[in-house]
């Protein structure tokens, strides 16, 4: 599997590839006994890919035995037994990307020159994900945070290790000149080069950050500048080497509550562009407003999916079984908000029943 996304990686997925990009998308599922099925459906969907490949004249036999062989490498890393909502597989000359996203997904086979990343963007948007460094005197590290888990980021540096071994500390007990850990000149070096190495991967992929540590440790970090505008810290020592769960369940209480704040200031911003006349509603109107980048804050309900007819200037209701059915409209129009600079929002579902289950801010 993939490391963790971030602004970075969706951007070179973007990046347009020697043809054939191969895209495969699938609904998974976690529980048993619907589970069951992802091993069939996976296999049903790869034999769709390989016709695709075959029936399309673009691509010569060569490049179709290298797309077929990534494709297989793609597959080996799969284990459908910790899936998710949805499989995103990525397959073209010389590459393969795998993911499994938290996120309701449709079942598509895309062959074209670029991937087909609207899913994986709106999964990512939809996680809302965290940073959290956890920071002792001897190691500094980093996580990588949603609302289900927190998994070691272990790029950029991270996790930052030094010794604790004083030279000669009998010798300086005895004369009193051995000073607090985080009082230590060491010690403070340790912490700025953290802050530099978090800067660096927070201009990378911007996030809340969550900072734990003891109460010295925090001190002594606030003394060098806040890392990020958007931080917050929490006293508890302990968590540098983890575990996983440890640092996702201290993060969490704060994480809701952030969440639960974030969903009252959405509400109250639409409602206060409503009386401006700069607020937009429903899929016809947020997708006109996203394809002109008027959107300044996009607003969708988490586990909103609907199949659409595009008709150019409407959408209608349509059955997935029509052929020219759109069954990704709503992520489309969030990787478009994202792409013109919109804040997007995903809110508990209902939240918005009175406006579509879509709604946005517009800049003018």
């Amino acid at each position: 599997m993939q490391p963790a996304l971030s602004t970075d990686v969706l951007a070179e997925l973007r990046r347009p590839r020697p043809h054939p990009a191969l895209s495969l998308v699938m609904p998974t599922h976690r529980r048993e006994p619907d589970n069951a099925q992802d091993a069939l459906r996976l296999r049903n969907l790869l034999a769709r890919a390989e016709r695709a490949l075959q029936e399309d004249p673009a691509v010569t036999k060569e490049r179709r035995a290298d797309v077929l062989g990534q494709l297989e490498r793609a597959v080996a890393e799969i284990d459908l037994a910790h899936a998710e909502e949805g499989l995103v597989i990525y397959a073209a000359p010389g590459e393969h990307h795998v993911w499994t996203v938290a996120r309701d997904v449709p079942e598509r086979v895309v062959v074209a020159d670029t991937f087909l990343t609207r899913n994986l963007v709106s999964a990512q948007a939809a996680e809302q994900p965290y940073w959290a460094m956890a920071v002792a005197a001897d190691r500094v590290s980093l996580w990588s945070g949603n609302a289900e888990r927190a998994t070691e980021y272990t790029e950029g540096g991270f996790p930052l290790a030094r010794t604790l071994e004083v030279p000669d500390a009998e010798r300086r007990e005895r004369v009193g000149d051995v000073p607090s850990t985080f009082r230590d000149e060491q010690t403070r070096q340790f912490l700025r080069e953290a802050l530099d190495a978090l800067r660096a991967v927070l201009s990378a992929d911007p996030r809340p950050l969550y900072v734990i540590g003891e109460a010295a440790a925090l001190s002594l970090l606030e003394s060098n500048g806040s890392p990020h505008v958007d931080t917050t810290t929490i006293q508890r020592g302990g968590l540098a080497r983890g575990p996983a769960t440890a640092v996702h369940e201290a993060v969490e209480p704060l994480r809701t509550a952030r969440q639960t704040a974030l969903v009252t200031t959405v509400l109250a911003e639409l409602d206060a562009a409503r009386g401006r006349r700069e607020y937009a509603a429903g899929l016809d109107e947020v997708r006109e407003a996203a394809n002109e980048g008027r959107l300044r804050l996009l607003a969708v309900e988490e586990h909103y999916r609907t199949v659409v007819r595009d008709y150019g200037d409407h959408l209608d209701p349509a059955d997935p079984e029509d052929l020219d059915a759109r069954d990704d409209i709503v992520d489309e129009i969030v990787e478009r908000a994202l792409e013109t600079g919109a804040d997007v929002r995903f809110v508990r579902d209902d939240t918005l029943s009175g406006m579509g289950r879509i709604a946005g801010v517009l800049r003018y």
